[in-house]
């Protein structure tokens, strides 16, 4: 193999570092394993790993302001799972929940962005979606604390202030069976 072939197959591949180069478990990914101040790029590899190890069923809550990455951790994620058509996978703050198929069962995303009120909350179903989804990813989900399992896993998407291309990441809760 040339030099020049070896440096473009190192540029694309995952680093050392990165949870899909290590095989990591969920206990891992979900500690140290986490990336603290990720990129995109970080972020997505990170979100990948994490969804190719969720058991059934989980839920996601996601937090963090708008624009904070949210969704593109979501479409990692779903990757990860094994969803097939990604570009599905947007923010769905106008259909408030979206469903996507992957081989293990369903993936419900859900953004609870614009819900002011828990009638709106429970005109969703909200409680048949909690205990039937295999994996269940919220937005904004302190709209729905009360009616969220203790038993998952909360992630805090934050912009970096020193670095606008970075996010800092936190793994708030990670009890799952």
């Amino acid at each position: 193999m040339a030099d020049s072939e070896r440096r473009e197959r190192a540029a694309h591949a995952a680093p050392a570092s990165s949870p899909l180069a290590t095989g990591d478990t969920l206990a891992h990914l979900l500690g140290r394993g986490a990336p603290r101040a990720p990129d995109r790029d970080s972020l997505e590899a990170w979100g990948r790993a994490l969804g190719a190890v969720l058991p059934r069923p989980s839920v996601i809550t996601l937090e963090g302001d708008l624009g904070a990455g949210k969704t593109t951790l979501a479409r990692a994620l779903c990757a990860g799972i094994g969803v097939r058509d990604l570009t599905a996978v947007t923010s769905p703050t106008f259909a408030l929940i979206q469903q996507y198929e992957a081989p293990r069962g369903p993936v419900v995303h859900a953004d609870l962005y614009r819900l002011r009120t828990d009638a709106e909350l429970e005109a969703l179903g909200w409680d048949e979606i909690v205990h039937h989804a295999p994996v269940l990813l919220v937005e904004w989900p302190e709209r729905a604390l009360p009616s969220l399992p203790s038993s998952r896993i909360g992630i805090v998407l934050e912009h970096d202030p020193v670095n606008a291309d970075r996010r800092t990441l936190r793994v708030v809760s990670q009890a799952v069976a």
